[in-house]
């Protein structure tokens, strides 16, 4: 069983910067994908970020690509999301998930409570 906890959402200006971090308990498969997604209210759910949790490859949603990065420490078992230049538009809750199995792209199985990250003008 795997257990995932969110951290790190706020509410920030524009052009600010966030850091959220995943911390993962439970059994960990070397082969586990880490990713993060977010949903805006009235909106769906969409993919942000994921990393192998060995960290060999990365993917990123088109719209974060250049001001998130995602980077993982298998050794705390944890997992995090830089977020720079936010703009109002990344506003949403914020989930950390877990895959049992590459690739990146495709079902998560775990998933944690989630986190509000909030971006004014």
């Amino acid at each position: 069983q795997v257990q995932l906890a969110e951290s790190g959402g706020g509410l920030v200006q524009a052009g600010g910067s966030l850091r959220l971090s995943c911390a993962v308990s439970g059994r960990i498969f070397i082969h586990y994908v880490m990713g993060w997604f977010r949903q805006a209210p009235g909106k769906e759910r969409e993919f942000v970020a994921g990393i192998s949790w060995s960290g060999d490859s990365t993917s990123f949603a088109n719209s974060v690509k250049g001001r998130f990065t995602i980077s993982r420490d298998t050794a705390k078992n944890a997992v995090t999301l830089q977020m720079n230049s936010l703009k109002p538009e990344d506003t949403a809750v914020y989930w950390c998930a877990a895959r049992k199995s590459p690739p990146i792209l495709g079902e998560y199985d775990y998933w944690g409570q989630g986190t509000q990250v909030t971006v004014t003008s």
